[in-house]
This record gives C-alpha cells, sequence and structure tokens, in this order.
C-alpha cells in the first residue's frame, strides 16, 4: 500500500508539471540557494491565484519532463529538462505577467550574516574609524591582521580594510567579526535563471529589455538596410525617402538659377533671393552673426552658408537624380 501510495503521488505531481507546461502562459526557472520556508510560503501566497509555484527533486522533474516530451513533442519540455540543474524550480505565470512575479520576488528577500565556510557573493570593506566595540575585543582584529587604535575607550580603525571578497570563502575569523559588528553583507532570495515560454527556454536578461530599446534597435537596423540598399542601387520601401529628398536637392540646384520653378522648389528659392529675411524670422540661426574682421560687415550665418554655395556654382557638382 504505500508503494501504491508513492506512485500514485508521483504520477500526481509529473502530471501537475507536464500541465503545467503546456497550458501556462510562461515560467520563470529559479534558484532557490538560502532561501527560507518563509520565504517560499510567502511567495506562494502573494503569488496565489496568478501563479504556481512548483518544486520539486531534479531527478523527478526531468522523469517528468521527459514522459511529457513523448506526450506534447511540440511543447518544448525536451529544452526544460536540458536547463535542469542545482537547486532549482519553476514559477509557472497563469493570470499575471513575468514582469509581476519578478517584482513579488524582489520584495520577499532576507538579509544573512557571513557564515564561515559559504562563498562570498559582494565585496566588501570595513571602513576606517570607530567600530563601537571596547578594547578587550582587540583579539578579533589582530587575528585578521587589522590595524586598530583605542580612542576614547573604543576600537577604531586605522584604515579601511577589505573583510569580503567575492567568490571566496567567508573565513572563520570574518564571520565573528562581522557578526561582533552586526553588519549582515548578504542577501537571499528567490533568484530568476532562465524564462520558459513558447517552447523555448533563454536567458532572463531578455526580460530587462523595455520597449524603448527594441525600438531603437528596430530603427537602427531600418537604417542600415535603407544605406545598404543605396549603395548597391536597389530600391527598398527604407531607401526610397533618402533617394527622392537627394534627387529633389539635386533638382533645385539646377533650377535655383534658371526662370524655371514649381511649387515645391519656391521655398527654397525664395530663400536665395532674400536670405536676410529668413534670418530675421528665425533668431536662433540670426543669434550667432559672422565677422569679416575689424570694421567688416557682419551676414547671418544662414546667408553666409548659402554664399558659400553661390562660390561652388562653378565647380562641377556631379549632379545625380538616383542620388
Amino acid at each position: 500500500m504505500p508503494n501504491a501510495e508513492k506512485l500514485a503521488k508521483k504520477q500526481k505531481y509529473f502530471d501537475k508539471l507536464q500541465d503545467l507546461c503546456v497550458n501556462s502562459i510562461a515560467a520563470l526557472i529559479v534558484h532557490v540557494d538560502h532561501v527560507t520556508s518563509k520565504q517560499m510560503q510567502d511567495i506562494r501566497v502573494e503569488l496565489r491565484g496568478q501563479a504556481t509555484v512548483l518544486m520539486g527533486k531534479n531527478t523527478m522533474i526531468r522523469k517528468a519532463l521527459q514522459l511529457g516530451h513523448e506526450a506534447h513533442p511540440e511543447a518544448g519540455m525536451d529544452k526544460l529538462r536540458a536547463s535542469v540543474a542545482g537547486n532549482i524550480g519553476f514559477i509557472f505565470a497563469q493570470t499575471c505577467t513575468l514582469d509581476h512575479v519578478r517584482q513579488v520576488l524582489k520584495t520577499y528577500r532576507k538579509e544573512s550574516p557571513a557564515k564561515a565556510g559559504t562563498v562570498s557573493m559582494v565585496d566588501l570593506s570595513l571602513p576606517s574609524g570607530p567600530t563601537g566595540m571596547d578594547p578587550s575585543q582587540t583579539a578579533f582584529f589582530q587575528a585578521l591582521n587589522i590595524g586598530t587604535k583605542i580612542v576614547k575607550g573604543q576600537i577604531e580603525l586605522v584604515s579601511e580594510f577589505p573583510i569580503l571578497k567575492d567568490g571566496e570563502k567567508v573565513s572563520a575569523s570574518a564571520s565573528v567579526l562581522l557578526a561582533k559588528l552586526s553588519i549582515k553583507p548578504f542577501e537571499y532570495g528567490v533568484e530568476v535563471l532562465s524564462v520558459f515560454q513558447d517552447a523555448s527556454v533563454f536567458d532572463a536578461a531578455v526580460l530587462d529589455i523595455s520597449d524603448s530599446v527594441l525600438i531603437q534597435k528596430f530603427l537602427n537596423g531600418i537604417a542600415n538596410m535603407a544605406a545598404f540598399s543605396r549603395e548597391i542601387g536597389i530600391p527598398t520601401e527604407a531607401g526610397l525617402p533618402h533617394a527622392f529628398g537627394n534627387a529633389f536637392r539635386n533638382i533645385a540646384s539646377l533650377v535655383a538659377d534658371i526662370d524655371f520653378t514649381f511649387k515645391e522648389v519656391e521655398p527654397v528659392k525664395q530663400f536665395l533671393e532674400n536670405p536676410e529675411a529668413f534670418a530675421a524670422a528665425n533668431p536662433v540661426a540670426s543669434a550667432a552673426p559672422t565677422s569679416g574682421g575689424a570694421g567688416g560687415d557682419k551676414k547671418p550665418a544662414a546667408a553666409a552658408a548659402v554664399a558659400d554655395d553661390d562660390d561652388d556654382e562653378d565647380a562641377d557638382p556631379g549632379f545625380d537624380l538616383f542620388g
């Protein structure tokens, strides 16, 4: 009977995991080292009705995902199975977004003291100055070769001292000293490793990409495509506005000094005939006049630019109606 109950319980777990993989919107693969049962319980309560937190032994998870892949090969459970390593679990979003789940996880983090033998996750230095400890406790500092002095009946550090380094184990002396100083340098919580969505697994860093970043990358791609199409001479929707713009500038240059006009080029001709009027209407452009020397006449920057264009008219402009 116990074996039958165990098999029934295992089968229930398999069915639940497979059902969540198939019917959930997406899932977070999370790392739960050093996370207390109270933290996990609070997270479950906070996400109740919105997401499902599912933990389990890695052997059971792999077996369930293997059977699930055989039953639902399109669900991508084989990719999820390949990412099962270490002390991990799943949070399946059902009626909320992954960003909401991550926000909940950030609220349930707990400060922890540095225990001897654990690997440090941070770089920590003790600042110079008073420590609040009485002179009878100098032995803790001497064990770590930390320079101290006694000032007004308490221990002071002579200089800043690095006591923890990221990736290195915490020594017993450092652990005791940090406890004496009431310093809890570590913070533990559920860490998001990767995301399972649309039958694929990808790094959780993708969730930090905002819409503005995606739009900027898309616009950069459009600009590159427009430049490439113009270079090889193949018209594309992205490159046509630039081609028409260059063609219009060439046509405007051709008809600038001849008795021929059309609606679009009339503002250009008006500017060339009376640039001072345009400069007066635009105080920003006229605010920085150019000087021809001591006592020389001053012309607006826009007029000077037009004059430079007129000086270059004698040279071969290399007109090309197609840019």
